[in-house]
């Protein structure tokens, strides 16, 4: 494993710039979102650079505003060397459990690179089954750019398909809480039940009556 020194700098090219120095040109980062969500997918974006990005304002994506993002992503790919981008429904997070899924989101989100990077840095905790050199970095979103741009690209792609799922059922206000838990979730969870989106496993959903929404086929 090559050696690397965390950077206490927040959100800079240091990392990729050191491994650079040891050769390695294709680095990929690697981070996902929705792990934490009552509903919905988890996704993961995995952004490879070859070089310190010329976009400005990459940064943590929780500490961006949703239209700072949304301006932000298209900007991402285009500089990217490579992208790609895991989606792990809720049906296989219920059958495999969040852990399993997220490993499996990341690996899709890997495996669309092309050409294979050479070194990925990832966000948080190892992720198991990598023949590739790598590194977890802890708040590598918020540390290092690479894992930056990839936490973007992951948000906006899940806002995105929450605010599609959204529009079939408007009364659990996903275009604002995006499936996590809030007061408004909670209720409409307590009146309706859970949809066919909502991961059944979880303690929240659980504690809620299992009724089927109306038609969950064809919700009205």
């Amino acid at each position: 494993m090559p050696s690397v020194k965390k950077s206490r700098r927040r959100c800079t090219f240091g990392y990729e710039r050191k491994l650079q120095a040891q050769g390695f040109l294709r680095i990929a980062g690697v981070d996902e979102v929705g792990r934490g969500a009552l509903c919905g997918p988890v996704v993961a974006a995995a952004v490879m650079l070859d070089r310190r990005p010329r976009v400005q304002g990459i940064r943590d994506s929780k500490s961006l505003t949703a239209m700072q993002r949304l301006r932000l992503r298209p900007r991402i790919l285009r500089v990217a060397m490579s992208y790609g981008i895991g989606i792990v429904s809720a049906e296989e997070i219920d059958r495999y459990n969040i852990y399993q899924a997220t490993l499996m989101a990341m690996h899709l989100a890997l495996s669309q690179l092309s050409p294979v990077p050479d070194f990925i840095l990832i966000d948080g905790s190892p992720v198991k089954g990598l023949t590739i050199p790598h590194l977890n970095v802890i708040k590598g979103d918020v540390r290092c750019i690479t894992i930056a741009a990839a936490s973007i690209v992951a948000k906006v792609t899940r806002d995105q398909l929450m605010k599609s799922y959204a529009s079939m059922y408007p009364m659990y206000d996903w275009v604002r809480n995006k499936g996590y838990s809030c007061r408004s979730h909670f209720e409409a969870l307590k009146q309706y039940g859970p949809t066919s989106l909502h991961r059944r496993s979880f303690k929240p959903v659980l504690s809620v009556p299992q009724l089927s929404l109306m038609n969950d086929e064809n919700p009205s």
